[in-house]
């Protein structure tokens, strides 16, 4: 068995109201090979998905996108996740 990362993007609709909101989330799976390891993170993004309703009375629905990235990870003490670098940007001098 082989692990791996899965990036799951949700989006979250908001009944009545146009929104552009999105999560995103990392979760782990097992499995033989890629094609598995896709089809379980799909099981697990699917398994998240819900609706319910927030303290203004709207319907609120949290779908699954797509699994937008899937890697092999290494399980051992100290392995390496997930890295992002990040520019900053310079504000010009007044």
């Amino acid at each position: 068995m082989k692990s791996y990362t899965a990036q799951i993007i949700y989006r979250i609709e908001c009944e009545g109201l146009p929104t552009d909101q999105y999560e995103e989330q990392w979760r782990l799976v097992f499995a033989e090979d890629e094609q598995n390891a896709l089809a379980e993170a799909r099981v697990a993004g699917l398994g998240e998905e819900t609706t319910f309703i927030d303290r203004h009375g709207r319907t609120i629905y949290w779908r699954m996108l797509a699994v937008k990235d899937l890697q092999p990870v290494e399980l051992v003490n100290g392995g390496l996740l997930f890295s992002m670098v990040r520019e900053a940007e310079l504000v010009p001098a007044p």
